[in-house]
This record gives structure tokens, C-alpha cells and sequence, in this order.
């Protein structure tokens, strides 16, 4: 392991967030923490882009989106209004995990 790739893993753990074992998915990585969710591409042995943010719910991942000024978190048949306390959190994971990708 490189010392690039090792850093972004120190940061990874040092926010807090999870690196979601073996599910199966070749082609991304999944990263968690406190409910929220969001997929990472694989390139090269290393991290790509970082996709949308959501929250894992029993009927599954339901992703940040907008309507006008209200949060809605938008999964596969369903629709969570979000709360303002959601749209924190959420916002912190994301910001967290881009910076400690960079």
C-alpha cells in the first residue's frame, strides 16, 4: 500500500467513517456513518469520484435531493422528507469523506 493511499485511509477512520465490507459490488466501494451512506468508484486500486450522498432506511438507500428549499431523501418507491438535522449530518459526512479522499 502506498503512503498516498495509506493517508486517505487514516483520515477515513480518524471522521469516523466506515469502509463497508464485501458486498459484492466490483466496481465502487461503499463508505458509511451514523446511517448515511454513499458509493466511492474503484479506479485503479484507488478511490474516484464520490457519488450522491443518501441514508440507508429498512426499504433501502435513499438519496439527498431538492425540491425548492425542502430536503427529500428519494429511494426506489419511496420518499423521506428530510429534517433539518438530517440535512446536518448529512452534509457533514459528505464534506468529510470528500476531504478525506483528496
Amino acid at each position: 500500500m502506498d503512503a498516498a493511499l495509506l493517508t486517505k485511509l487514516e483520515r477515513i477512520l480518524a471522521a469516523r467513517i466506515e469502509l463497508v465490507p464485501d458486498l459484492n459490488i466490483t466496481s465502487h466501494y461503499v463508505f458509511s456513518r451514523d446511517g448515511y451512506a454513499a458509493l466511492v468508484e474503484k479506479r485503479n486500486g484507488a478511490f474516484g469520484n464520490v457519488g450522491t450522498p443518501g441514508i440507508v432506511t429498512e426499504r433501502g438507500f435513499a438519496a439527498l435531493l431538492w425540491r425548492g428549499e425542502q430536503g427529500v431523501f428519494v429511494g426506489r418507491g419511496f420518499e423521506l422528507m428530510a429534517t433539518e438535522e438530517q440535512v446536518v449530518a448529512i452534509r457533514a459526512f459528505d464534506r468529510d469523506l470528500n476531504e478525506a479522499l483528496r
